[in-house]
């Protein structure tokens, strides 16, 4: 494979753009190479602009659930587009989207849409502060909330990644307001409860950790940061921007049983486009402007092309259920990867959750960010390569997940387990 042309492209870009690129991780800074510059995607497939077809992996970081270009979505958006873009004014696909995720959802009662998973989180938690009337927020190590300040404090993803945590530009003042505990370590949180409780307004988790790399909540972990948050009068916010319709209909929530306060979403709800949503008990969404005094607006909020594919998106995997299948076809991957590292006489530890999935170059358990931290990021890289050479792509970084959609084949997992075994080989090389 060739990707002469992806190399121009990225010289061009990085005198335009900082770093080349638009979000950190599609860099290749953990990785190292040239980024690919993707022109097209068809069902589970991407072509980059040398010509060079892969087997899509990342699916956009996840929204693309049923796939690239799926023809009921594109088809109702390019009917949207016809009758105008955008208009900053209610349309009645906003309230359609609402009811599909209140449908889904039932911790949420009232929904607010917003552009981005950051703006869903940063609001959400600006909500817990004013309905508590408290300021601190308790948080994981490596889960990643998006860039808001007061988030940017031991994140996961692009801040881990890069070996720096804590972002230059957050103010100590505001960063000292949040509370960092260890992900799937009630003692860890109880202890920050013991000295500040009366004071936390709000815990922030993924229900599954992503953006360290796919981590599964141990059993007692979720319903223990339920009763803590109820024991000291906090509000429980599930970042499902991940999660949400993807490890079940009803995200994390109806999977693992456990009912948020609060709930951020982001990704599949817009089938492809710039979104996010937040939304809970409706006494706390009535404290949401113009309701209440927690003020939160955006021009683009509500946007008809995303509420469009979004709702047409959801509509879609109503109908067809596909979530016993797609856990079904992950597990046949990570069952195949895993067999093929065996051989190839490389450590490996893969953790899946539904279509969610993450190969760790080390020995498990994956628990927490301390666990991840011992992983070697060498040999992911040889791996990524391998992989990419071969004609699949995958996340530019250890710290992310794989996405299997609905467009995935038996064909393609054969494909990709097949495609693993000089991969795995050249990483058992580092």
């Amino acid at each position: 494979m060739t990707n002469s042309r992806s190399s121009q492209l990225f010289e061009q870009a990085q005198m335009l753009i900082p770093g080349g690129v638009n979000s950190p991780v599609r860099a290749f800074g953990t990785v190292g190479g040239t980024p690919v510059f993707i022109t097209r995607g068809e069902g589970s497939h991407i072509w980059d602009v040398d010509g060079n077809e892969y087997i899509d992996y990342v699916c956009s970081w996840g929204p693309l659930i049923l796939g690239h270009a799926d023809p009921d979505v594109t088809t109702a958006v390019a009917e949207a587009i016809s009758r105008g873009t955008s208009f900053g004014a209610p349309t009645e696909v906003e309230i359609e989207l609402a009811g599909l995720i209140i449908a889904a959802f039932p911790s949420v009662e009232m929904v607010r849409m917003v552009n981005s998973g950051t703006e869903a989180t940063m609001s959400a938690v600006r909500l817990a502060r004013g309905y508590t009337g408290r300021d601190k927020i308790v948080k994981f190590a490596g889960c990643w909330h998006g860039h808001a300040d007061g988030l940017l404090v031991k994140a996961g993803s692009s801040g881990l990644q890069y070996g720096a945590p804590d972002s230059a530009g957050v103010p100590e003042g505001y960063a000292k307001e949040t509370l960092v505990a260890r992900y799937n370590d009630l003692e860890s949180v109880e202890s920050l409860f013991d000295q500040w409780g009366e004071q936390i307004a709000a815990i922030i988790v993924e229900p599954v950790a992503g953006n360290m790399g796919v981590i599964p909540p141990q059993l007692e972990f979720l319903p223990g940061l339920r009763k803590l948050a109820d024991e000291y009068g906090a509000l429980l916010i599930l970042d499902e921007v991940i999660t949400g319709f993807r490890v079940a209909f009803g995200g994390a929530q109806e999977r693992f049983g456990i009912k948020a306060d609060i709930t951020a979403l982001g990704k599949i709800i817009g089938g492809g486009f710039p979104v996010g949503a937040y939304g809970g008990r409706a006494d706390i969404m009535q404290c949401v402007s113009p309701l209440g005094d927690v003020v939160q607006a955006g021009t683009l909020s509500g946007n008809p092309i995303a509420m469009t594919a979004g709702a047409t998106t959801l509509r879609k995997l109503k109908q067809l259920h596909p979530y016993p299948a797609l856990e079904q076809q992950t597990t046949a991957l990570r069952e195949g990867l895993c067999r093929e590292a065996a051989r190839a006489g490389v450590e490996i530890t893969c953790n899946q959750v539904g279509s969610l999935l993450t190969v760790f170059f080390g020995p498990g358990p994956i628990r927490n960010a301390d666990d991840v931290a011992r992983v070697s990021r060498e040999r992911y890289a040889a791996y990524f390569h391998g992989m990419l050479e071969a004609g699949v792509a995958l996340a530019p970084s250890h710290l992310e997940a794989a996405f299997v959609s609905t467009a995935h084949s038996d064909a393609d997992i054969a494909q990709t387990i097949e495609a693993s075994r000089p991969a795995f080989e050249r990483a058992a090389r580092v």
